[in-house]
């Protein structure tokens, strides 16, 4: 398969609309919470990130998609842009059934809704790389109905599905624009793995980053005790390579994040906080 051939588009836009599921979130299986397990969701600390991205995300994306002029990139990506909007609605109607205090949301159009998409899709490469690992420490841990994760478990896999249509729809998007000969390289491509690596060490060195420590360790911390830098990385690397083994071999897959994980991963071991 050449990448940014038609062939190639076909096939990543294909497996995005034929991975799409049907559901409505307030008919999904929602448990009673009661007790210490209703204030325990009420207490996780980025329920208002989580809304305030996918609030975000929705409009800009399908925005995207009405100035896409290829009739099958622009289905595939109002299809994504629906998806964002339902992740957020999701989120919604669990803090309103749930009762989550959480801060306002804002939502603001950008000016080049096609340049907030790349860096948009860039950052959820990383921070769906973050999440795996730490949906699958919450699972771990038990603390939560086993329902809770049933329904967030299909979100995660949406985020794959994004992810994965996102990397080749760059790459796509690249080599047919002639900025690049090869796949997700070039200056634009090196701006955010550069982000994604500063964004790392801020996480697992102690840097001063808001925009992932909130999620990836505050939110682990709720459900696991003796948090280590490691267990979250070792943790995210299994369930990124499981999430996306599913996917047809001839399509791309993040694997910048991967590839710095796996090399941060004996240098954490070493040090007396991994």
């Amino acid at each position: 398969m050449q990448v940014g051939s038609e062939a190639h588009k076909e096939l990543y836009c294909r497996a995005f609309l034929e991975g799409h599921r049907k559901y409505e979130p307030e008919d999904l299986p929602w448990p009673d919470l009661q007790g210490d397990d209703l204030k325990l969701i009420q207490g996780i600390p980025f329920w208002d990130h989580a809304l305030q991205a996918e609030a975000d995300a929705g409009p800009m994306v399908k925005a995207c998609a009405e100035v896409a002029t290829d009739p099958l990139i622009r289905e595939a990506l109002a299809l994504q842009g629906y998806e964002e909007e339902r992740h957020g609605r999701t989120i919604q109607h669990m803090i309103d059934r749930y009762e989550i205090e959480i801060n306002e949301i804002h939502v603001e159009m950008p000016p080049n809704v096609e340049e907030a998409f790349i860096d948009f899709g860039f950052e959820e490469c990383l921070d769906s790389f973050g999440a795996f690992g730490l949906f699958e420490l919450a699972r771990r841990s038990q603390l939560v109905p086993r329902e809770l994760f049933e329904i967030f478990d299909q979100v995660m896999q949406e985020e794959a599905h994004h992810i994965v249509f996102f990397i080749n729809w760059f790459a796509h998007r690249q080599i047919n624009r002639g900025l690049v000969a090869g796949a997700t390289v070039g200056p634009k491509a090196a701006w955010h793995y550069a982000k994604a690596l500063s964004k790392l060490g801020g996480i697992f060195f102690g840097g001063d980053s808001d925009e992932g420590e909130d999620f990836v360790v505050t939110g682990a911390a709720a459900f696991v005790d003796n948090l280590t830098p490691s267990l979250v990385l070792e943790t995210s690397l299994t369930e990124n390579e499981r999430r996306l083994a599913g996917f047809d071999r001839d399509l791309l897959r993040p694997n910048f994040v991967p590839r710095v994980a796996r090399t941060m991963l004996p240098v954490l071991k070493l040090l007396p906080f991994g």
